[in-house]
C-alpha cells in the first residue's frame, strides 16, 4: 500500500473512532482496544510507508549509497 492509500485507511478509523463515541460505544472495551490497536498498526505503517517513499526518492537524486 502507498503512503495516500495507509493515510486514507487512518482517516477512515478516526471516521470509525468518532461514529464509535457518537453511538455511545466507549463502553464496550473490547471494541475500543480493537480499533485502537489497529490505529495504532496504520500509523506504524503510515511512518514506514513514508520513510521508504524518501529513501527511494533520495535514491533516485542522489544514486545509491556505497561504502
Amino acid at each position: 500500500m502507498s503512503s495516500n492509500e495507509i493515510r486514507a485507511q487512518l482517516n477512515a478509523l478516526a471516521r470509525e473512532r468518532l461514529e464509535a463515541e457518537a453511538a455511545g460505544l466507549t463502553a464496550c472495551v473490547p471494541y475500543m482496544e480493537d480499533l485502537e490497536a489497529e490505529i495504532s498498526q496504520c500509523r506504524a505503517a503510515l511512518v514506514g510507508a513514508r520513510v521508504t517513499e524518501i529513501v527511494v526518492a533520495r535514491a533516485k537524486l542522489n544514486g545509491p549509497l556505497v561504502g
